[in-house]
């Protein structure tokens, strides 16, 4: 079993964002790349019920699928067990999730951009992500406690500016909060090339 721990913050100010990331050791793991998310679950919402996502996602050339369980106790992090892997098609994916008897209900695209900060081992080493969304830009800390809290406070960003939130529920504040009807968070139904 893989377990998750990530926070995201927002980025109001993206230059500043990667000159700060220029001064500290790092390397880019996957440039910047168009993602397109789908959420699965039952008609009767069980797997939201429970607190657990089940994923569809195609980005740059890739397709995966990802289970995420219900979200442990935390004030600052979301830890939850991840369960993810590649498949050859999100199309034929999606088709056999919905044969049997599960349906998107949610989706969400992103440009996301990966680095490495730090070791590579899991106690020193952080996973950011940096997500340009339709609701705005986030970046994404992934790794242990510890090490989340170093890397943000190396990029300026304290742990009172740290979201547990999904892109979900970024979301549905962001249309409750400007009286917007919440639908899917897309860039366009004009989608880029390799979109779902």
């Amino acid at each position: 079993m893989s377990v998750e721990t990530e926070v995201k913050v927002a980025v109001t100010a993206l230059e500043e964002f990667r000159r700060r990331l220029s001064g500290l050791a790092h390397e880019q793991v996957s440039p910047r790349h168009f993602e397109d998310n789908a959420l699965l679950d039952y008609a009767d919402g069980r797997l939201r019920r429970q607190g657990c996502l089940l994923r569809v996602r195609a980005a740059g050339g890739v397709a995966s699928v990802t289970f995420k369980g219900p979200p442990a106790e935390s004030d600052l992090y979301k830890i939850r067990e991840e369960l993810e892997t590649r498949v050859e098609s999100a199309a034929a994916a999606l088709g056999i999730f919905e044969r049997l008897g599960l349906r998107v209900w949610f989706r969400y695209q992103k440009y996301r951009t990966e680095y490495r900060i730090g070791g590579r081992d899991a106690d020193s080493g952080v996973a950011l992500a940096l997500d340009e969304t339709p609701i705005g830009v986030y970046a994404e800390f992934e790794g242990s406690q510890e090490a989340i809290r170093r890397a943000a406070a190396s990029m300026g960003y304290g742990s009172s500016q740290f979201l547990r939130d999904s892109y979900y529920g970024l979301y549905l504040e962001f249309c409750r909060a400007r009286g917007l009807p919440a639908a899917d968070m897309v860039f366009d139904e004009r989608r880029p090339a390799g979109a779902m």
